[in-house]
Formats: structure tokens, sequence, C-alpha cells
């Protein structure tokens, strides 16, 4: 007999997936592991952030002639967080279901020539949902009473994950812990507001950005900072953390969404 509980997390991965185009989603182990990273491995042996660094450096040098130090650690920071928070939102927006975010649960295949993550492999089938979701009651589901609690679950998962890659992290670059949580929380914002932009409403994403992070909650540095565009059209948000990209580019200082240059 089929067990069709075992694909209800894959349906739901394959679904959230086909909303956006930034990165492939699976569920289960890659069956082909040329470069592909998991995550507790990363976590556990940081050489392979100095390798990482190093690939992404020669790639900058390459795009724009010089590779500084902070700007090869800010894009690895961003990077790696992304692999969490993204998925973590894009189940949450468009499944209203929360996967585990365990490093040891969780891979991602790195793209050449830029070194970023391209896809993302979920490697553990339970999952947190609402006590409507049809898969409750099946083993893999474990039920909570409602929105406000998913968020909760979403929140503790990431800020468990990001602790753990902070403590990694922080020791490899110059950068103190504030900078480093700003960093988890500009991850975990942004993927809302992508996930409601790609998948067609993007007010929808600061709704959930709202009730994911309705207010500063230690560690995070902010809560959503989601706002109307100054164009008019649609939003943007203040990030919390610098990318350090301005090094590259002389002249061209940083970005709009700054901490450096836009005012809370």
């Amino acid at each position: 007999m089929t067990d069709t509980r075992r694909d209800a997390l894959a349906e739901s991965v394959a679904r959230a997936g086909s909303r956006q185009a930034r990165v492939a989603l699976q569920v289960g182990t890659p069956e082909d592991t040329h470069d592909w990273v998991n995550c507790a491995s990363l976590l556990s042996d940081v050489s392979l952030f100095t390798r990482w660094r190093a690939e992404l450096g020669e790639w900058l040098i390459d795009q724009y002639g010089e590779a500084p130090e902070r700007a090869t650690a800010g894009y690895v920071m961003t990077f790696y967080l992304s692999v969490p928070a993204y998925l973590a939102a894009l189940l949450f927006h468009h499944e209203r279901r929360v996967p585990s975010l365990r490093p040891e649960h969780l891979a991602f295949r790195v793209a050449r020539p830029r070194p970023h993550p391209e896809s993302i492999a979920l490697l553990d089938r339970g999952f947190v949902c609402l006590p409507e979701d049809p898969a409750a009651g099946t083993p893999e589901a474990t039920v909570v009473p409602d929105e406000r609690a998913l968020a909760a679950v979403l929140r503790g998962r990431f800020t468990a994950h990001a602790s753990r890659f902070v403590a990694a992290f922080a020791p490899t670059v110059r950068f103190g812990r504030h900078t480093l949580w700003a960093a988890a929380t500009d991850a975990l914002d942004d993927s809302m507001l992508l996930a409601g932009r790609y998948g067609g409403d993007e007010g929808a994403g600061v709704v959930d950005g709202a009730l994911l992070l309705p207010e500063r909650l230690v560690p995070f540095t902010s809560g959503s900072t989601m706002r109307p565009a100054e164009t008019g059209a649609g939003w943007t948000r203040r990030r919390e953390s610098c990318c350090f990209h301005y090094l590259l580019e002389c002249g061209k200082g940083p970005c709009s969404t700054c901490p450096r240059v836009l005012p809370r």
C-alpha cells in the first residue's frame, strides 16, 4: 500500500517552489551530491566558509576588479542565512507550514561561477501546521492552534539555526554580534517580502512579515521594517545590516535601503 502521507511535505514544497524562480526546492537527499553542502557539515567545519569566501572573491575580482574582506564576508553571511529563511518564508506564506530548520536537515547547492545557493533540499519530512491543514493528524504533522503560534514556531526554529551560524561564523570575520543578528533579521524579513512579491501579492508578504516580526524580539535587531516604496509603487524595507557592496563600486555609495542612509 502506498503511504501518501510521506508526500505531504514534498507536495507542499513543490507548490511553494512553483510560485517563485529564485531557487530550486526539493525534499530528500539529492541524487547528485556535486556542489551540495549540508548546513550542519558547513557549521562544524569553518574552513569551508573560508573556501567559500575565496571562491566568491575570485568571482568578485572578475566582476569588479577587487574583493574586499568585508564584501566577501557580507555576501557569504547573506547567502547562508537566506537558506533557512527563504525556505521557511515560502512554506509559511503559501502553505501555512513550518518545516524543520535544523542545520542537519538542510542542504544547498552552490551555483557557478557566482557561488550563491541556487537549490535548497529539505532532508526531514516533519512539519508544523494549523488545525485545518489536510495533513493534520498524520505522524509527520505537529498542529498548533493559530497563525500567531505558527509564526512563533518559525521564528524560534530560525533563531536556533541562526544562533549556530553566528557561533560558527563570528570567529572567522570582523563583524560583531549585532551585525550578524542584523543580517539574520534582514534574511527573515526580506524573505517574507519576497515570498509575497514573487507569489503575486506583495501586501500579503507585508502582513506575514508583521506577524513574524511584530516588534523587536531579541536576538533580532528590529521588528519588520517593510514600508511603502517612496515611488508609491509596491513595498520596500529598510535593511538592518550592510551588504558592503558599495565597496566594489567606487562612487556609488551604499544602497538606498542601507541603514547607513535610510532613517528608521
